[in-house]
This record gives structure tokens, C-alpha cells and sequence, in this order.
């Protein structure tokens, strides 16, 4: 088992040398490291050690890292795989003292602490902060008290409303404004929101450094966070703030908003890969699954290089290894959600199954609270849904629960039956149930019937009279396709030469500038506006046909219309598709007729409409107050109410002979055949010299990238490029994905990880999602987690064994035996293949 994992030392200097620390004068610059003075610095010296620093006084020797005039700058105590790295947390203590340090790395090689030991406790890493990092945060000097008095009132924030972004968070009314702001269009923090920042003033004089915020949708999470910024910035307790979201969308809205609120004292930017601009900036957004992919966030960034992280929609960017992103950072920590606790009151946890996908939201819960030190399952401060309607801020939604003949037999406990033919030739009878909608069950007429229904009962724009702006949610990319053209089509019926095909919008990741769409639709300029009143600026395109990139933080106040033609089994996913439309607004902000604005008076939103085509109220709710309730209407006299026939299997059976004429063997090396290498090198020259993929990856529109590789490149005639084959060219051990075989093409990534190499930075996150109670508990057995973790997530022979309780098995396992199973907790015994199972691409290990 010995030579299945390298040794402490080994760990630890490979470590040192990846964040750019020296042993030696090489190119790069001076050796910055010494040895504790009893081991001389020479190669031998090093080695003399020992892998494990066995020969090493009291099992453990100190590292000294250097800054580049080489002053002492860290202490690094090392200590042996099988001890906890904290033991020898007061020695180092004292010797950083001696030294003059101020940090203190401690390290077993598997298991890593960063200690500023001005800062309060050891923080978790997993990666060693770079000397430029280090230096940089050794001239942050952070003062809580500031922070805790600093006096935050309502015009803390003040700035000219953005366009397309009116109601957001900043007004109830123009008569609740001043005169003067008024006049110059400036928006304050709202009472709710100024608590909020003071809650986190209140938390930090308590000695907490995480904090939640639970905030509805439509209540202004994003300005609130810029006030939070702000005074961590103001008062000297961060230098750079990481502002993490879930989805590609929201990094250019939250991007502008943070223009806007603070463009008068920080710098705000988007970090794109290979761009240096984040350094220059103290405010920096992206996305969670960018800083994920390949593990981009430990490459590109020491743990020391943000004081501040602020997780928007916190519930979804740090659950599992994402979370690893989250907590890869030292300093304070925020997180902001719209989804409460109290939404699953109906769960009961005494019955959960894992079928329940409240069960996995449950936990998802769970985990923020906990992750942001609200155990006890308050959060640091709290708004409502309900508090924002009873203050007059949000609306309420007007349901309609509508359903067909065939969706209420799909909702049925016997589902929709069909007759078929089985394998054997004999009539059998198939079920099929909501969520097969659109999957395997197939409906043109009940698509029809969801159109027809939402045209004659939307909302219409209280200005104008169309289509009040409005969003549909489908199951697929391929469904969207279809509701699209039904609403066109319905257009034309009910507003006869008003549009051309551009009622309702395509907005699905496969869609070109489908990012760019949500922004214009936003912004009342998508295919155009001013349809029907010229001097009224709204979108001429009234509908937005998505799956699920409308969702999350999408600020759109006078949406007026929310239609779920769609099953929903999240209650976040309903939580965050309801909170569309909760926004207020005033529509005679996008009139320029004053005349008309005098007839036509007050024009404010009150209301949106919400169509249930799914009974997902009822599924989220056991008892629902329907507002309204419709009667789908009928099919036209002529027309077929029964379904299609299923299409057929279409496999092909080739029935000639064959036969082989000879076998050889040949094992090639790591580094492949000339001629595969010369294979992926061509398709290395074909990719970069494509302007249009160039512009889909530098845009990082990978799902388009990726449908335009397989149409334009794979499987032609002068080359058959394809996954596989270039995986084999490539000479990787694993199975690769199209988009890191785009980002090594591109430069984005340097190589491609090995599958040992990607094992270890999967357990490394697994660490991440652990309390420090229980990495205290089981320090001891990380060797044989991690020997566990790798070989369930790479064998599939063990999975099988581990999964069926086929232990017995294990004896004549040559990979992973029942010795080393024995020494595994037995609570982590189901819990690593759970966490296998739902956080890592397991075919990527193949």
C-alpha cells in the first residue's frame, strides 16, 4: 500500500515549488526556503529527511519561506501523513515569533492550515499561497473595530439609477422619493437592506467571519452586497473581494450593478481567463463553474488573493465540490439566497428517501446554513417574500392552475397508458407520468393546448394592450423550439400583422447570443420595441422561451407573465422561476408622451400572472388558494385528441459473416504514436484557425462551441476527428471532455491532467465540504479515505462490489482488499461513494 501514495516530504516540496517557492537559484530568482538549521540546503540534505521525516526530530521539521529581500515570511511546520498537522500548531507559534512572521502554514502533506496569527484561527487550504500573494497580504492589515462602528445610513449608497434596471431594489414610488433625488434619478438603501449590512456589524463584534443573508427575490440582494462591499473596502478589512454566481448571464448584471453603486470608489470587473485586469480591480465577479473547470481556481489564484467572498444564490454555488471554490479562500465570507429554510415545512425528514428531491434540497439547505456558521438555522438576517409584500416592495403572484385531460392523467398515481408492442411481439401496456413530458412523451396537442391557453388569459402591457412581457419555462431545448413556433404562429392569429416570427424568442444555451437576448429583453430593445405605442420603449419580442437561464437573479421588473409548461421538482428551481415576476414597476417610466402620461395616471404593477400547467403549486403545497382555475380549451372539431403513435427503435442488425485474418500486439507508450500526435496537432491547427469556434470560446460559449466542433470538425471525411480519437492522440489516461480539449487548444490550460492527478484534486474538495469537528475526528485515516476515494470513483469492478455488499469479494481484490477497507471510518464506509456518486464525472476516469 506504501507505494500507492507519496510520502509527506515529497507532498509538501512539490507543493512549495507549484506555488512558486524555490529550494534553490534557479531562473525564476533567488531560493527562497530554509531548512531549520540542523539540515544542511543541499539536494542531499533534502533527501536525508526522508519521505515522511521519519529521521526528522519529534516527527516533524520546520520550512522557512523568504520574501524576495529574504526575510522571514512563513513558517511552515511539516509533519508526518499519519499525525494531525495541528499538533504542532504552538511550537510553530513560537518559532514564527522567533522569526518574526506573522504566517504559519501547517501540513501533513494530504491535510493544509493557513494561520495569520494576527487573524484569529488556522483556516483550511489547499494550496500554498505564492510568495507575490503572501506579500501582498502581509501589507493588508484588517481593523474589525472599523468595520463594527463604521456608521451605516440610508445614503451609504447613492448613485443614478441604471438603465433597465428601474425597481430592482431602490424605490417603492416617485412620491417616496426627495425632490431633489428625483430630479437626479438617485437611489438609497432601503430600511431592510441597511439592517442587513448592520446585522453583519453586530455578527463580526461577535467574532464571526461567515454570514447569510436570506433574501427574497425582488428585495435588492445585489445592492445590499454592494453596501457590504463597500464597507469592508472603506474601513481597510479586505483589498480584493471575489463575487461568485451561478450562472454565465449574471456576471455582466452584477457586474454593471457594481459599477453603478460604486464606480466612484472601486473597480469592478468580469474575470475572463488569461486576463490579468482582475488584478487591478478591487471587486472581481465570475462564475463558480469557471473557477471549477480543471480546477482553474487553485492554478490561478493563492488563497490569499481575495479578503472577502460573496456567494450570490449561495444555496446553489456551494453545494458539493463547488464548494471547494468557496472555502479554497481565506477571509470573510457571505452568502445570499432567496430560498428559505422554512419553504420545506411540508418534509419530513423522519420519512425522506433519497427518491425525494426535496431530500437533496433538504440538504443543500442544510449545508448553507451551515457552511455560513448559522448551525442553529437563523441566518445573519432575513427578509421574506411576505415581509416585502406586506411593506408594499413586492407582489404577489395571480395563479392560474390550468390542466388537460392528458396532464391530469400524466399528475394521476396511474399515469397516462399506452398501449404497445413489446419485445416478444405481444400487446403490452405502458405508464408514462409528468415527468416523462417532452422526454418520452410526446404531445402536440397538448403543447397547442398550453399556448392557446396563455395567449388568451396573459396579462396584457397595461400602456400598450400586447402580450405583457412574459417568460415560459420548457423541459427541453428541443421543447422550447416547439412552444416558440406555437406562440408565433398564435401571434399571427391574435394580433394579425403585428409580428414576423418574432413574438417569442429561443433563449436556451445552444442558442447563439442567447446571453445577449436576456440582456436586450431586460432592456426593452430585443428584436426591437416600440411596437405598438412609438413613444412607449418596451420589447417588441413578448416572450422568452427558456429552460433554464431566465431563472437565477434575472432582473426583468416588468415581466407580467411567468408560465410553467413544464414539471417542477425543485423548490428552489419554484422559488426562483415565481420570483421573476415579484418585482414592482412603474410602466410610465418607458413612456415619452407627457400628455399621455397625464390621461393615462397612475400605471403601476400589482400583479403578475403564474401559469401552472403541472400542478406545481399543489406539489410544493399540500393546501393551495388557487386564484383562478381555467378550462383548457377544447381541440377544434376535426382535429385528432388522441396521442401520436410511439416513434420505433430504429436499430439496424447487420446478418453477414466475418472473420479475423490476423492478431498482433504492440503496447505503445505514454506519449502515443508520432502519427496520433501528429493527428491531434492537426486538429489543433484546424480549431485555431476557425474564426467562428475562436469567437464561441473566447466568449466562453462552450455548450455552442461544442455543437459547432461536432457539425463543422468531427467526424469529416478529410480527418474523422472524433472524442475519442483524439483522446488516444492525446496520450491521456482518461477520458476527456470536448470543452478541455477546446481549452488546451486555445491555450486556456497548459496540458491535460492525469487520472491520479484529477483523483487528488477531487479528495482535496472533499476535504473542503468537511467541519472542522470532523476532519479533527478522522485526521488519522485521510491515507485511507483517500486510498478509498480513488479506487471507488476509478473501479468500476469495486463500485459494483462496494454498492451490491459483495464484500466478501474484497479478499481477492487486487486494487483495494478488505485490509484497506477495514481501515476506512465506518461512517465514511457509504459516505465517500454518495459523494462519488453525485459531485464527480466518473466518466472522466475510464
Amino acid at each position: 500500500m506504501a507505494a500507492r501514495e507519496a510520502k509527506a516530504r515529497i507532498k509538501i516540496n512539490k507543493l512549495l515549488e507549484e506555488s512558486g517557492w524555490r529550494f534553490f537559484d534557479d531562473a525564476s530568482g533567488k531560493a527562497n526556503i530554509v531548512l531549520e538549521p540542523n539540515v544542511k540546503l543541499t539536494k542531499a540534505g533534502i533527501d536525508a529527511m526522508g519521505e515522511n521525516f521519519e529521521s526528522a526530530h519529534n516527527g516533524f521539521i520546520d520550512f522557512l519561506l523568504l520574501d524576495a529581500q529574504s526575510h522571514p515570511l512563513i513558517v511552515l511546520e511539516a509533519k508526518a501523513e499519519d499525525k494531525n498537522p495541528l499538533i504542532g500548531k504552538e511550537q510553530a507559534r513560537g518559532y514564527a515569533k522567533s522569526q518574526n512572521c506573522r504566517f504559519v502554514i501547517l501540513s501533513n502533506g494530504n491535510l493544509h492550515y493557513f494561520w495569520d496569527l494576527e487573524q484569529g484561527n488556522p483556516h483550511i487550504i489547499t494550496r500554498f499561497p505564492s510568495p507575490d500573494s503572501i506579500k501582498g497580504y502581509q501589507r493588508f492589515q484588517p481593523n474589525p473595530h472599523r468595520l463594527i462602528t463604521e456608521i451605516v445610513s440610508k445614503d451609504y449608497i447613492a448613485l443614478t439609477q441604471m438603465p433597465g434596471y428601474a425597481n430592482e431594489a431602490g424605490w417603492k414610488s416617485e412620491a417616496e422619493r426627495p425632490v431633489f433625488a428625483a430630479k437626479n434619478r438617485l437611489r438609497f438603501l432601503r430600511d431592510y437592506q441597511k439592517r442587513a449590512v448592520q446585522a453583519l456589524q453586530s455578527a463580526v463584534a461577535e467574532g464571526k467571519s461567515r454570514f447569510l443573508f436570506e433574501m427574497a427575490t425582488g428585495t435588492g440582494k445585489t445592492l445590499t452586497a454592494a453596501a457590504v462591499i463597500k464597507l469592508f473596502l472603506r474601513t481597510g478589512n479586505a483589498q480584493r473581494v471575489l463575487f461568485l454566481v451561478d450562472r454565465l448571464e449574471l456576471e455582466d448584471q452584477a457586474n454593471k450593478a457594481f459599477v453603478a453603486y460604486l464606480k466612484n470608489d472601486y473597480t469592478s470587473v468580469i474575470y475572463k481567463e488569461r486576463r490579468d485586469e482582475w488584478r487591478k480591480a478591487e471587486i472581481v465577479v465570475t462564475t463558480v463553474q469557471s473557477l471549477l473547470f480543471n480546477d482553474k481556481y487553485q492554478c490561478l489564484f493563492s488563497p490569499t488573493d481575495f479578503d472577502l467572498v460573496i456567494s450570490d444564490e449561495a444555496h446553489r454555488s456551494i453545494g458539493g465540490n463547488a464548494r471547494a471554490v468557496f472555502e479554497y479562500f481565506v477571509g470573510y465570507k457571505l452568502g445570499l439566497t432567496a430560498t428559505p429554510k422554512d419553504y420545506l415545512k411540508q418534509f419530513d425528514s423522519k420519512k425522506s428517501n433519497t427518491r425525494d428531491p426535496r431530500e437533496l434540497e433538504r440538504r443543500l439547505l442544510l449545508d448553507t446554513y451551515r457552511t455560513f456558521g448559522c448551525e442553529s438555522g437563523e441566518p445573519t438576517f432575513r427578509y421574506s417574500l411576505l415581509d416585502g409584500v406586506r411593506e408594499g416592495f413586492l407582489v404577489n403572484p395571480l395563479v392560474v392552475d390550468a390542466r388537460s385531460d392528458i396532464t391530469t392523467q400524466l399528475l394521476s398515481d396511474k399515469g397516462y397508458a399506452v398501449a404497445v408492442v413489446d419485445d416478444d411481439g405481444k400487446e403490452a401496456t405502458e405508464s408514462f407520468y409528468q415527468k416523462d413530458f417532452e422526454k418520452k412523451f410526446f404531445s402536440e396537442a397538448t403543447n397547442r393546448l398550453f399556448c392557446e391557453t396563455f395567449m388568451r388569459n396573459a396579462l396584457r402591457d397595461p400602456i400598450s394592450g400586447e402580450t405583457g412581457k412574459s417568460i415560459v419555462f420548457a423541459v427541453s431545448q428541443n421543447h422550447a423550439a416547439k412552444l416558440t413556433q406555437i406562440l408565433n404562429e398564435l401571434a399571427d392569429a391574435f394580433f394579425p400583422s403585428k409580428y414576423q416570427s418574432d413574438f417569442a424568442v429561443q433563449v436556451t444555451s445552444l442558442i447563439p447570443e442567447a446571453q445577449q437576448f436576456t440582456i436586450n429583453f431586460a432592456n426593452n430593445n430585443l428584436l426591437g420595441s416600440a411596437n405598438f405605442e412609438e413613444n412607449y420603449r418596451t420589447s417588441k419580442a413578448r416572450v422568452c422561451v427558456t429552460v433554464g437561464m431566465m431563472t437565477t437573479g434575472y432582473d426583468c421588473p416588468d415581466i407580467l407573465n411567468l408560465a410553467m409548461m413544464r414539471p417542477i421538482f425543485s423548490p428552489q428551481d419554484f422559488v426562483q422561476i415565481k420570483g421573476r415576476g415579484t418585482r414592482k414597476h412603474d410602466f410610465l417610466e418607458q413612456l415619452f408622451d407627457p400628455v399621455m402620461k397625464q390621461q393615462l395616471g397612475k400605471q403601476e404593477k400589482t400583479r403578475f400572472k403564474l401559469f401552472d400547467f403541472f400542478a406545481n403549486c399543489e406539489y410544493f403545497e399540500e393546501k393551495f388558494n388557487y386564484d383562478e382555475v381555467l378550462k383548457l380549451p377544447q381541440p377544434q372539431s376535426g382535429e385528432k385528441s388522441e396521442l401520436p403513435p410511439l416513434p420505433p427503435s430504429g436499430t439496424f442488425q447487420y446478418g453477414g459473416a466475418d472473420t479475423l485474418a490476423a492478431i498482433g500486439e504492440h503496447q505503445i507508450g505514454e506519449r502515443g504514436m508520432k502519427i496520433d500526435r501528429m493527428f491531434f496537432n492537426k486538429f489543433e491547427e484546424q480549431a485555431q484557425s476557425d474564426i467562428a469556434l475562436k469567437t464561441l470560446v473566447e466568449n466562453a460559449q462552450w455548450d455552442q462551441a461544442a455543437d459547432y466542433v461536432h457539425r463543422h470538425l468531427f467526424d469529416k471525411p478529410q480527418a474523422f476527428f472524433s472524442l475519442e480519437t483524439l483522446r488516444r492522440a492525446a496520450g491521456v489516461d482518461r477520458h476527456l471532455s470536448l470543452r478541455e480539449l477546446l481549452e488546451k487548444v486555445f491555450g486556456l490550460i497548459p496540458g491535460f491532467k492525469s487520472k491520479d492527478e484529477l483523483l487528488e484534486d477531487e479528495f482535496r474538495k472533499l476535504l473542503l465540504d468537511l467541519s472542522p469537528e470532523e476532519l479533527e475526528q478522522h485526521v488519522d485515516a485521510i491515507v485511507a479515505l483517500k486510498n478509498y476515494f480513488k479506487a471507488y470513483a476509478s473501479d468500476g469492478h469495486l463500485r459494483y462490489i462496494i454498492d451490491q455488499g459483495k464484500l466478501t469479494e474484497l479478499n481477492v481484490n487486487p486494487n483495494f482488499n478488505m485490509t484497506d477497507f477495514r481501515a476506512v471510518p465506518a461512517a465514511w464506509r457509504n459516505r465517500i461513494p454518495e459523494y462519488v456518486k453525485n459531485y464527480l464525472p466518473l466518466d472522466q476516469f475510464k
